[in-house]
């Protein structure tokens, strides 16, 4: 039994050293069939440089513009005469940025100026004058969306653009200068007037102006936008109105009629941010006579006038109803 003993002793012993060298053994070979680890690629930061190309349109333009006069935003900002060139000049307090008239230059898209000129008076009216409501509201059965409650009349007399609207423009487009065409107007819209302060000062005169302020830009600056349809106004919207008003009916209507709609149309955004301000200021009421110490006479002066340009004003049931619809 001792022997025995001894041998089993001896097996174990024995055994223990070679499970030992075999697991070694297999250590090493699975080491082996394991393929080796790459390290970690560190992913690359690309260094997109931001977009460059543009419309020919922006492009073409030195920044995006700042526009009421004939567009759609207010602003009574100092004027920069280095900006007063570009399409981007701004409206001044005091007056408008007038552009300097340059050499003139081939006119390749209006080569023939005399009859483009016969144009802006050749025509005939061809629609009757417009209804008024009750409320003050005008209507033109030619196009029943256009519904402003300001006649190119009221807005001459109650004082606007500076009193310089109809002065002598020059126009770098077309390389001429066009000046009396105010004598189209009606002479009612104009009798009793000084023309020369109400019509074509050749300063801007925010004096002029029936809320005191001054705002939006010169035509000089309209025209470098590109908001000036030649074939038929050369001075833009307002001489579109008179026009449109006094029986003319033009391709250029709808165009005109959309900007009016998008900034003192039923949901316009300059009609809305003056009714918000009475809301605000938790004004009530409406006076149109704009005496200094009346309710509602100093609310935003600047949009006020602006409206003004665009042939509306606020009225009392347009205030109520904002009060109760808060849109």
């Amino acid at each position: 039994m001792n022997t025995l003993e001894q041998r089993r002793k001896e097996n174990i012993k024995r055994n223990a050293i070679l499970l030992q060298e075999l697991e070694l053994e297999h250590k090493h070979v699975k080491q082996q069939l394991q393929p080796a680890r790459r390290p970690a690629k560190k992913r690359r930061k690309l260094d997109i440089p931001p977009p460059t190309r543009s419309s020919a349109r922006i492009a073409s333009a030195s920044a995006r513009p700042d526009y009421i006069g004939d567009g759609d935003t207010v602003t009574n900002s100092a004027p920069s005469s280095s900006r007063a060139k570009s399409s981007s000049a701004k409206a001044v307090a005091g007056k408008p940025s007038r552009v300097a008239s340059p050499a003139p230059e081939s006119h390749t898209l209006y080569p023939d100026l005399e009859s483009l000129r016969a144009g802006w008076t050749a025509w005939e009216p061809v629609a009757p004058p417009p209804s008024r409501d009750s409320l003050g509201t005008y209507h033109f059965a030619s196009h029943p969306d256009f519904t402003p409650n300001k006649s190119p009349a009221d807005i001459i007399r109650e004082g606007s653009f500076g009193g310089s609207y109809w002065r002598p423009l020059y126009s770098q487009r077309l390389g001429t200068t066009v000046s009396d065409d105010w004598r189209e107007l009606p002479a009612d819209w104009t009798a009793g007037l000084d023309a020369d302060q109400y019509l074509t000062n050749p300063e801007y005169s925010a004096e002029i102006n029936k809320h005191g302020v001054a705002c939006g830009q010169s035509i000089e600056a309209w025209e470098a936008a590109g908001w000036i349809a030649h074939e038929y106004d050369v001075r833009g919207w307002f001489q579109w109105y008179c026009r449109f008003w006094m029986g003319r009916r033009c391709a250029d209507d709808e165009r005109q009629i959309s900007r009016w709609k998008k900034c003192v149309g039923e949901t316009g955004r300059w009609r809305r941010t003056l009714l918000k301000q009475y809301v605000t200021r938790g004004i009530r009421s409406v006076f149109d006579d704009g005496d200094d110490g009346v309710e509602g006479s100093d609310v935003s002066p600047v949009v006020s006038q602006t409206c003004l340009h665009w042939a509306y004003e606020v009225r009392q049931e347009a205030l109520d109803r904002y009060w109760v619809e808060r849109r």
